[in-house]
């Protein structure tokens, strides 16, 4: 059926389940549910869509890796000057290297071979192309699970608890 989004009990987003594992989280008290989506598994029973822990886990910081695809999955495989979407995408230097930019979140977008072509050694500044967003280092490794799920209408109310996913 559908996944379940699980919140620490302080609101972050911990993972996706699915929607038995979060009615038995539920069953047995370990979490209360947010939000559900109108169905219902029994009468007084809705299909949850978001739950949030009763307790609080300890999750290690996990360092994402950058990587190409990874990249590419943080700008929804979309060049960030002129927003085309396809296959044939490259990687550029919002700094080019040239001028001492480096390999970092912050620093690389995906970019379609035209304008990668077009923009040069130059900044965006410089060339006129400004960004459709800044790049930035993605919040957590679930954040590109969530940003797929979030997708056209499906799980709109995952929203109010995930940062920084468009």
């Amino acid at each position: 059926m559908s996944k379940v989004l699980v919140l620490n009990a302080s609101y972050e987003p911990l993972n996706l389940t699915s929607w038995r594992r979060a009615v038995v989280l539920l069953l047995k008290g370990k979490a209360e549910q947010l939000e559900y989506n109108g169905k219902f598994i029994y009468t007084d029973f809705p299909l949850p869509t978001v739950i949030r822990l009763r307790y609080y886990v300890r999750v290690p910081y996990k360092e994402i890796p950058l990587t190409r695809r990874n990249i590419l999955e943080r700008d929804s495989n979309r060049c960030q000057y002129c927003g085309y979407k396809g296959d044939q995408l490259t990687l550029d230097h919002v700094i080019p290297r040239s001028r001492g930019g480096g390999d970092s979140w912050e620093n690389m977008v995906a970019a379609c071979v035209r304008c990668n072509v077009k923009k040069g050694s130059r900044t965006p500044k410089e060339a006129e192309m400004p960004l459709a967003r800044p790049p930035r280092r993605p919040y957590s490794s679930l954040h590109f699970e969530l940003a797929r799920h979030i997708q056209g209408e499906r799980n709109q109310e995952w929203r109010k608890y995930v940062i920084g996913i468009p």
